[in-house]
């Protein structure tokens, strides 16, 4: 079943890609990969590096505050690698996956560091769901949202989510997480730290989303488009995508087009913002390939270490 969802994760995105090249053209998309250049790339680099520290400075604050250690270098290596890992395998949550098994293999506790990371991710929607909903109360969005089905969608998660609770195995679970979630995440100490860090993170992806417009050739002000782009970050939790690509470019074709900005254009943002999102989390690749030559030591290290069979000497 797992198997199945993940496919049709899969083929959803691709239709949505499929549709939207169908109705505005291939143009649209071209145009966003000429629009990246020399700068961009640079940009990218700087602003990824800046949210990657937030990210990895929060999930520190929470992990050593639930007991398990980590340093701020091993964070940021071990975050930038999960960066790219969700970028480019299926699903956009695996590189998450591991960093949170592995910090927890290294810590002794996987259960805690499953937790850890579960909740320095919450924390950054959190506070990205609270800024989406500060712009649509004020309604600075030129889109009409489905409201009634956001609000059904939103009960049949709570209904499932009180049918799950009647398990006692889940109640356990959950009365564990949220003993975690109070020390490590929900307290005067901590909370004021991750919100702020979180706030910074969704700054620079706002930045970077802004930088995409302007490659696009969108000139609208900047208090025009960020509105757009906060939401556009939000469909982006959808997991229906290709390495990101997907409902981020068909909502951002819509509300470009409700805005008046042209739906090729909020196509072509999306496009752009998608490669330079991939561009800003390639240095993983160095943490990866530098893994993989430690493992190789390791390994060569622990076969010179092995005993050597000895061979009978010959009588004769």
């Amino acid at each position: 079943m797992t198997r199945l969802w993940a496919w049709l994760r899969l083929l959803g995105a691709i239709g949505i890609l499929v549709a939207l090249g169908w109705r505005l053209g291939t143009d649209a998309f071209v145009a966003g990969l000429r629009a990246v250049d020399g700068w961009s790339v640079a940009v990218a680099l700087g602003i990824g590096l800046l949210t990657t520290v937030a990210g990895a400075w929060r999930w520190c604050v929470i992990a050593r505050r639930l007991g398990l250690p980590l340093t701020l270098g091993k964070a940021v290596s071990d975050y930038y690698r999960a960066l790219l890992l969700n970028a480019v395998l299926p699903a956009g949550v695996l590189g998450d996956v591991h960093r949170a098994v592995s910090h927890g293999r290294r810590s002794g506790d996987v259960g805690r560091g499953v937790r850890a990371v579960v909740f320095e991710r919450a924390a950054g929607q959190v506070v990205l769901v609270a800024l989406g909903a500060a712009v649509l109360i004020t309604e600075g969005v030129p889109v009409e949202l489905p409201g009634q089905g956001v609000l059904v969608a939103a009960s049949v998660a709570v209904a499932v989510a009180v049918a799950a609770g009647r398990s006692a195995r889940v109640r356990e679970h959950l009365r564990t997480a949220w003993a975690d979630a109070r020390t490590g995440l929900v307290n005067a100490e901590v909370l004021p730290k991750v919100v702020l860090l979180s706030a910074a993170a969704v700054a620079g992806h706002v930045a970077l989303f802004v930088v995409a417009a302007r490659l696009a050739g969108a000139d609208a002000p900047i208090g025009r488009l960020v509105p757009l782009v906060v939401l556009a970050l939000l469909v982006m939790a959808v997991p229906v995508n290709v390495g990101g690509f997907g409902p981020r470019e068909a909502f951002l074709a819509v509300a470009f087009g409700a805005a008046g900005l042209g739906a090729a254009q909020g196509l072509t943002t999306g496009v752009v913002y998608g490669v330079l999102a991939l561009i800003s989390s390639l240095p993983g690749v160095l943490v990866l390939a530098r893994r993989g030559s430690a493992e190789q030591r390791q390994a060569g290290a622990e076969r010179r270490d092995e005993p050597r069979e000895q061979v009978p000497a010959l009588v004769g």
